[in-house]
């Protein structure tokens, strides 16, 4: 579904919410049967709660039955894939195309970035809120937090795509791993 059909039909389930659900009772009349939006919801959140379900069952059978090193290539495959599906990370390599200068000028849109000798640190700020991403936000971190290999893995991707050869990354300290904050450092000495 399109953008313009999924508001168009959130504002037609809002104002049947509204029309009839909320002003039926008001009149003394009885309510009509739920809504398709309703039903819909209620479809979205058993499918959630299923996705949910089967997520935590795979990550706690990667962590019961897979080395580390295995582990964390599986997670570094879902950065590279989260960093090509979204288009504000290959907007934000395409805006630092060829250039460790541009690159930080087009991280600091949204992060804090900054050169140092031959490395470029990206920061979440002093202080995060907490992880940003939605496959792990609610989920309880698990010693040195394997979701943060994804998180860096992403970056690397951006810039590698920006400037076109292999740039290590490291964390330095995440959220998810008792850091204040989620803090990455690239290597771009080559």
């Amino acid at each position: 579904m399109n953008r313009a059909d999924f508001i168009r039909n959130s504002l037609g389930c809002a104002a049947a919410l509204a029309t009839g659900a909320v002003t039926a009772p008001l009149r003394g009349e009885t309510p009509p049967s739920p809504p398709p939006c309703e039903e819909k919801a209620a479809k979205a959140a058993r499918d959630r709660d299923f996705i949910d379900h089967w997520l935590t069952d795979l990550l706690d059978a990667m962590d019961t039955q897979l080395d580390r090193e295995t582990q964390v290539k599986l997670m570094e495959a879902c950065g590279r894939g989260c960093f090509v599906r979204h288009s504000f990370k290959t907007d934000l390599a395409a805006r630092g195309r060829g250039s460790v200068e541009k690159l930080v000028e087009a991280y600091q849109e949204n992060f804090e970035a900054w050169k140092e000798g031959t490395t470029v640190h990206i920061r979440y700020g002093a202080v995060s809120r907490g992880c940003y991403c939605p496959v792990a936000r609610d989920r309880h971190p698990k010693g040195p937090d394997l979701h943060c290999e994804c998180t860096r893995a992403t970056h690397e991707s951006i810039f590698e795509a920006a400037l076109g050869r292999h740039v290590p990354l490291k964390i330095v300290e995440s959220v998810r791993r008792g850091g204040k904050t989620c803090h990455f450092v690239a290597d771009v000495s080559a």
